[in-house]
């Protein structure tokens, strides 16, 4: 059993998530996306799906990145419109 590093459950089906050379330990997925999901820089939404990076900078779409003066952004979930 691991203890989830978010809630601080002692929980026998825990699971690890390896990311960026650390090891994490979480007894549900939502105690992961709350500690792994990078946040929308625009409207601070947590970004569990595909998003949008730019200059380093996540955003949870490309609206938000252009909200931002981002250009030339597209959305990774097959949208062909330009932000």
């Amino acid at each position: 059993m691991a203890v989830c590093e978010v809630c601080g459950n002692d929980y026998a089906m825990s699971f690890e998530v390896h990311a960026q050379g650390a090891v994490h330990v979480f007894d549900c997925f939502e105690c992961a996306v709350h500690r792994m999901a990078p946040i929308c820089e625009h409207c601070r939404v947590q970004i569990i799906g595909h998003g949008v990076e730019a200059d380093g900078r996540f955003y949870c779409c490309a609206h938000c990145a252009k909200a931002e003066g981002r250009t030339g952004i597209v959305d990774h979930a097959g949208s062909a419109a330009r932000a």
